[in-house]
């Protein structure tokens, strides 16, 4: 198997401490989806792209030591990390895989719970994948997903930067930049706003959704910044934006007072159940 050769950002040891900045992004969130989705000691979940294991161990505390969490991702590289990092977080078993999520292998057999935080946008034409989930799941099964939201935040600040604030356009550039780089790699950037439809439509319900701004401080533009270093490569070989231009407002970037700065990103939360009676739709 190529190893994640579909996945935009980085993997390194430095990548993971982006995903760890995340991690503290998306606390909230992750934590509010964990108790929609009602983990019981016992339950057989399957985290779909577990990368270095941040959101595992939110999962781990959860569960008891007749459960297990299963992780799955294409990276070995970060599969390692992510068995190393919830080691001892609780009686559970982690269950590492190997293996492309949107396969649909035979890790889902069993699962109660199936969540993943913020994969499904790095996944081509992903709501084809959510479809076949749904036909893969036993009745009762749990869903839940988070996914990232880079464009309803530049309403604001659009509207911020034409009315007194130009020192808000790193921001903006920040934002353009990351959604440009997933839509040149065909992906979708924002997944998560026709996230709920696409599972009512698939067959899961109810379908609860949720939207909330993640907070700006020092760590998501800590965030900003290492997501520069990772992909400024691919920013300049695709017209992105130059080298010179990534270095520009990195500076842009750092010279900036997270405390009054507005989001510049948001989280999706969406939650459903595959339901006990077949689906006639």
């Amino acid at each position: 198997m190529a190893e994640a050769r579909d996945y935009v950002l980085g993997q390194s040891e430095r990548a993971a401490r982006r995903l760890e900045i995340q991690d503290a992004h998306f606390a909230q969130a992750s934590e509010s989806l964990l108790d929609e989705l009602q983990l019981r000691p016992s339950d057989r979940v399957v985290e779909l792209g577990c990368g270095p294991g941040s959101f595992s161990r939110r999962i781990l505390r959860r569960l008891g030591a007749g459960g297990v969490l299963v992780g799955v991702d294409t990276s070995a590289a970060l599969l390692n990390q992510a068995t190393g990092r919830v080691a001892g977080v609780s009686g559970a078993k982690f269950e590492p895989v190997l293996a492309d999520i949107a396969q649909l292998g035979p890790w889902l057999d069993g699962a109660d719970v199936v969540v993943g935080r913020a994969v499904l946008h790095h996944v081509p034409m992903v709501e084809f994948m959510l479809g076949r989930l749904r036909a893969r799941l036993r009745p009762g099964t749990r869903v839940g997903f988070l996914e990232p939201d880079f464009r309803s935040p530049l309403g604001r600040l659009g509207y911020l930067e034409a009315t007194g604030r130009p020192e808000l356009g790193p921001l903006r550039v920040w934002a353009t930049a990351i959604n440009q780089l997933y839509l040149a790699n065909r992906l979708s950037p924002d997944v998560g706003a026709s996230l709920a439809r696409t599972l009512d439509l698939a067959g899961f319900g109810p379908v609860r959704a949720d939207w909330s701004a993640c907070e700006s401080s020092a760590l998501m533009i800590e965030n900003m910044l290492m997501f520069y270093d990772e992909v400024q490569g691919r920013l300049e070989a695709l017209a992105i934006l130059s080298a010179a231009e990534v270095q520009r407002q990195q500076q842009l970037l750092g010279a900036l007072t997270p405390q009054s700065l507005p989001p510049a990103w948001g989280t999706h939360r969406v939650a459903a159940a595959v339901p006990d009676a077949p689906e006639t739709r």
